[in-house]
């Protein structure tokens, strides 16, 4: 069985920043794509950043030049640092990771951790 758990999410003033962490665990051999997604009250889930296991990455228009995901392998985590935030950014975000077991490869998702963007 694998896990995926989010932490690093809370309350922060307009301007300022949050780092989320992804850590996976679990029946893990590789650790494929993994990325960041967010869902705000009434609207879809939406891609904020998606990074490879080779290291390349995208970004949602709405983050690029302010978010940065990136991965340490040997920790199989992901993180998500957001800067200059905004109170758009509110929301619940989700981590994603495309994951390899001993039998075969799922899309697994985490929990999802609050963010809340607010004066």
């Amino acid at each position: 069985q694998v896990q995926l758990l989010e932490s690093g999410g809370g309350l922060v003033q307009p301007g300022g920043s949050l780092r989320l962490s992804c850590a996976a665990s679990g029946n893990v051999f590789v650790i494929n794509a993994m990325a960041w997604y967010r869902q705000a009250p009434g609207k879809q889930r939406d891609l904020v950043a998606r990074i490879t296991g080779g290291g390349s990455v995208n970004y949602g228009l709405s983050v690029k030049g302010r978010f940065t995901i990136t991965r340490d392998n040997a920790k199989k985590t992901a993180y998500l640092q957001m800067n200059s935030l905004k109170p758009e950014d509110t929301a619940v975000y989700y981590c994603q990771a495309d994951i390899y077991t001993d039998t075969d490869l799922n899309s697994y998702w985490g929990q999802g951790t609050q963010v809340t963007v607010s004066s």
